[in-house]
């Protein structure tokens, strides 16, 4: 899972490659913000099948927070 996520991001967020790790802090490290996001979340959902909803965005700091996340629903 974390390669497909890591895929997304970088294509989405045009970043760095070597940044995107399951500790890189999605703010800090990849740039994230609050429109990228909502831009990332319609990605992963079209991408993936799913999407965070707005309490588990809140909740989501790193790179890994959102495999684990992708991994719950996936389960679920």
């Amino acid at each position: 899972m974390f390669e497909k996520v890591r895929e997304i991001i970088i294509s989405n967020l045009s970043c760095d490659a070597g940044r995107v790790t399951m500790d890189a802090d999605l703010v800090e490290d990849v740039g994230l913000d609050s429109l990228d996001a909502v831009d990332l979340n319609v990605a992963l959902e079209e991408t993936l099948g799913f999407a965070m909803t707005d309490e588990e965005l809140k909740e989501i700091k790193t790179v890994g927070d959102i495999v684990r996340c992708l991994e719950a629903h996936k389960k679920a």
